[in-house]
């Protein structure tokens, strides 16, 4: 099973919209079975008292505008011990990649990429 994570700064628009959205690509594919996905944050931002705050609600329309329902998601914080929990690490931007190397100690294992990676290369995230 690969495991993928999608990280932004604060975990209530675009990495949650990337992970429903990959989500729904791979269960209509019929490879859910295959992939654990997930998203964080790399900051604490849109987290109180331990609680995350809930997807942007315009995000969470736009899914839905596609049939892609994200309920129950909150915000969480991405943890070092992420790292060896995770085969992949896509991040929304430079300042994430930057942040994610912050908190993950690094990345030996090569496991962290910008989602413009594959969208350059017309690649798939599935298929890292």
């Amino acid at each position: 099973m690969k495991k993928i994570m999608f990280v932004c700064h604060g975990n209530i628009c675009r990495s949650p919209m990337a992970e429903f959205i990959f989500k729904d690509m791979i269960k209509r594919r019929g490879l859910a079975g295959e992939f654990a996905v997930d998203s964080c944050a790399t900051s604490t931002e849109e987290i109180w008292g331990g609680i995350g705050n809930p997807v942007y609600p315009p995000a969470k329309a736009e899914l839905a505008k596609h049939k892609i329902s994200c309920e129950g998601k909150r915000a969480v914080q991405l943890q070092k011990s992420d790292y060896d929990k995770y085969d992949l690490f896509v991040g929304m931007d430079s300042a994430n990649i930057r942040n994610m190397h912050r908190i993950l100690g690094g990345d030996p294992q090569n496991k962290i990429r910008k989602l413009m990676e594959y969208t350059e290369r017309g690649g798939d995230v599935a298929d890292p």
